[in-house]
């Protein structure tokens, strides 16, 4: 049976199959490896890196959710140096691209991070302007188009690797952000980032999180990114990286006949740590089965 090209390139990213990693949820793939090699990815994308480091936020973090789970980190990390020393030189060891996911509490810590990232090997970075759990800079700046126009500007002018903007779900019109994004230097867009949401511990009448709200992913969320994805595909001429409650080929498969070029696997890590390799081998069967030669004739393919 004649296998079919699974090759994308996501605005100037050549991956060797249309999956990646959503940030946060493989941190840089070495505890992944152990299950399966992560060069069998089309890239991995790293947890989100900030300048110094963040403590992240109080606990409890995580809840449960119906088909999903809430999660309030707070982007927790050790900062750059770690990422550059610790992380970036275990995944140069393997054949497969870095997309590292980039976080700041100000413009400014943005571009300090890509420069101080220039030297590292590192494929693409995506700028994350759209977490929903961190009191200063995401939400915010993810939100309006002033401030998304201004920090995708800045990150453009700091580096000439491919730069891929993560937009928030938590907008009124999301194909606005997605265009600010590209006029402003997007070589590509992800979405969806988590939805706000909350959960209740009726027993005690508590919120189960900490800071009451959190980012809801996992197949709860999957139906809203279908859309957006599909919205953001109508109105931008950049690639997209589709993601939200990827658990299957299929499933990825939805994602690009909507319009995504490249797809993440998220809160499925969590629940079976094959799940990244599993998609990568659902999509090339849906692909023989389907008699699909290449990939890439599904991206936007959707009969509406």
């Amino acid at each position: 049976m004649i296998q079919p090209n699974m090759a994308v390139n996501l605005g100037g990213l050549p991956m060797k199959n249309p999956v990646t990693t959503a940030s946060g949820t493989f941190a840089a793939g070495r505890e992944y490896d152990q299950f399966y090699p992560v060069e069998r990815l089309g890239a991995v994308t790293t947890k989100g890196v900030s300048l110094n480091g963040w403590a992240g936020n109080d606990s409890p973090r995580i809840a449960e959710t119906p088909s999903g789970m809430l999660n309030s980190i707070g982007l927790q990390n050790p900062g750059v140096r770690h990422l550059v020393e610790h992380d970036l030189s275990w995944l140069e060891g393997r054949d497969v691209p870095a997309i590292v996911n980039v976080s700041g509490h100000s413009f400014e810590e943005y571009v300090q991070v890509i420069e101080a990232l220039e030297e590292a090997p590192v494929d693409a970075y995506e700028v994350n302007i759209s977490c929903p759990n961190v009191d200063e800079g995401g939400m915010t700046m993810g939100c309006h188009v002033p401030s998304v126009e201004k920090v995708v500007a800045m990150c453009r002018a700091a580096t000439k690797r491919p730069l891929i903007v993560k937009l928030t779900p938590n907008v009124t019109d999301i194909t606005e952000i997605a265009r600010a994004a590209e006029a402003s230097g997007a070589d590509a867009i992800s979405l969806i980032n988590t939805l706000l949401g909350m959960a209740v511990d009726a027993r005690r009448r508590r919120p189960k999180l900490a800071r009451a709200v959190g980012g809801l992913s996992g197949p709860a969320v999957k139906p809203v990114a279908l859309r957006m994805v599909w919205e953001c595909h109508g109105a931008v001429d950049v690639p997209i990286l589709g993601m939200g409650g990827i658990c299957t080929g299929e499933d990825a498969v939805e994602f690009m006949l909507c319009g995504a070029t490249a797809v993440a696997v998220g809160t499925a890590n969590f629940m079976d740590p094959m799940a990244g390799l599993k998609v990568v081998e659902g999509i090339a069967e849906y692909c023989r089965e389907q008699g699909v030669s290449d990939v890439n004739e599904l991206i936007g393919a959707l009969e509406c």
